[in-house]
């Protein structure tokens, strides 16, 4: 199965070229975790163009890098040979030239020279804003990127004309790299290997989804086995790693209210929260509330884990080495398999509800979830129509029926909103099942209009 190099990214490719058309000078930020492809990106984008000077630093000191640019600029534009070894007197040069400058994993020439950013600032506001240079600025260190670029207090606040926060593909762009076309599998691929565009590449294209996860995740050779640890360790210097690896194990085994990962944890609730506001600034956990929550009123809250292999890794990998080791090939059948499909139903919730403006077209005021007391939705859009769209999810080997809609009927009628327009709240109910559906349930659907009934196939078709 032939699977594309290079997925989507449109919008993100666009802007970078309407940038590049500019006739004023342009500073572009693009940041994210690594591994989400931001070199893959601004490589697509100057692909064709012949007044581009990419160039990715390295951990060296400051001088071997100034160097390599040099030699890398050359190439494209001669005349910097004799200019001198300075990068103002370097970016001014090619600023003259209305060149575009790719400074790719700019926070390692930060830490080799921290005069970086103010030298930048300099020539930038002296020189080049009256140029048609294009300088892009590319980061995967989070913390660094917007310490010195992008927070009020670095030299370059204020100066930049674009910028991208890089997220992982949709399922809809991600699906063309899974070597599937099943619509249950291509979920289940999903609820892995996510949306990382590294993570993805690394696939056997012939092999199955247990396949894929024993080789790539599992064994310990295997390409992703340490990658979690390796990211936390490395790319973020955590310096507390038992700690944040707990909170992570604690939100994959469904520890997802504060005081339920803290006792898991055991550390104090109060101080969790630094904890956490560290991983969500690192992308990898988000905060949940009820939809029709106000976010800054709510003290209601859940987390996620964003990065499903993250997901994946902390619930079957980590603590495990010994078992997986021992029962080496048979680890998937005796680790993974009696719970997969409980590790699937969390992540066949969110499927649902990045689906529902493909399944129920409107324009909503929000898609998530909603809970209060002992009554809880997967799936709530409120639409700007006034109509509450509840859905149920279950990811699971029996079919829903028709006491699975009076359920979710009775969960509907307890959630307080009131429509944009104030009138009267119109309700639409869904069902969302991996197994299909009764007789009766499908009988009652076809009966009265505000009832959808969606399997994998449609959900996945409607991407």
């Amino acid at each position: 199965m032939s699977r594309p190099s290079f997925v989507n990214r449109h919008d993100e490719l666009d802007l970078l070229r309407s940038r590049f058309e500019s006739e004023t000078a342009e500073l572009v930020v693009i940041y994210g975790r690594r591994r989400l492809g931001k070199s893959a990106l601004v490589r697509e984008a100057i692909k064709d163009r012949t007044d581009a000077v990419y160039w990715q630093a390295t951990e060296e000191t400051a001088a071997v890098q100034l160097s390599d640019f040099v030699d890398t600029a050359s190439e494209t534009f001669p005349l910097l040979d004799d200019v001198q070894r300075d990068w103002e007197a370097l970016l001014r040069a090619l600023g003259r030239e209305d060149a575009v400058v790719v400074l790719d994993e700019f926070p390692y020439l930060v830490e080799s020279d921290s005069s970086i950013p103010s030298k930048v600032q300099r020539v930038w506001d002296m020189h080049l804003e009256e140029t048609g240079l294009t300088l892009v600025l590319v980061g995967s260190s989070i913390s660094i990127m917007e310490e010195k670029v992008l927070s009020g207090g670095s030299p370059l606040y204020g100066r930049r004309t674009a910028s991208i926060d890089l997220p992982p593909l949709s399922l809809e762009d991600a699906r063309t790299l899974y070597p599937t076309t099943n619509a249950d599998e291509i979920i289940q691929f999903w609820g892995v290997f996510g949306g990382t565009p590294y993570y993805l590449q690394a696939l056997v294209g012939d092999g199955s989804l247990a396949e894929n996860i024993h080789t790539r995740i599992l064994s310990e050779h295997g390409v992703l086995h340490n990658e979690p640890e390796f990211l936390l360790r490395t790319e973020f210097g955590i310096q507390e790693p038992q700690t944040y690896y707990s909170i992570l194990r604690a939100i994959a085994m469904g520890k997802r209210a504060a005081n339920e990962i803290a006792d898991f944890v055991g550390v104090e609730s109060n101080a969790l929260g630094s904890y956490l506001s560290k991983l969500r600034r690192l992308r990898l956990v988000e905060r949940g509330i009820p939809v029709t929550a106000n976010p800054n009123a709510t003290r209601k809250s859940r987390y996620r884990l964003t990065e499903p292999l993250f997901r994946f890794w902390f619930r079957y990998v980590y603590g495990q080495g010994g078992n997986i080791a021992q029962l080496g090939p048979d680890a998937y059948d005796q680790l993974v398999e009696p719970s997969f499909t409980d590790y699937m139903g969390p992540m066949f919730e969110l499927v649902c509800q990045n689906a529902l403006p493909s399944l129920i077209p409107k324009t909503y005021h929000g898609v998530g979830y909603w809970w209060h007391q002992h009554h809880e939705l997967d799936v709530v859009g409120l639409g700007s129509d006034g109509t509450l769209v509840a859905g149920e999810c279950k990811y699971t080997a029996r079919e829903m029926h028709e006491g699975d809609l009076t359920d979710l009927e009775r969960s509907a009628s307890q959630v307080d909103w009131s429509p944009p327009n104030e009138t009267d709240t119109e309700y639409h109910y869904c069902c969302f099942c991996r197994s299909g559906f009764s007789e009766g349930l499908r009988e009652m659907a076809k009966e009265r209009g505000d009832v959808s009934l969606f399997t994998p196939n449609e959900i996945v078709s409607g991407l």
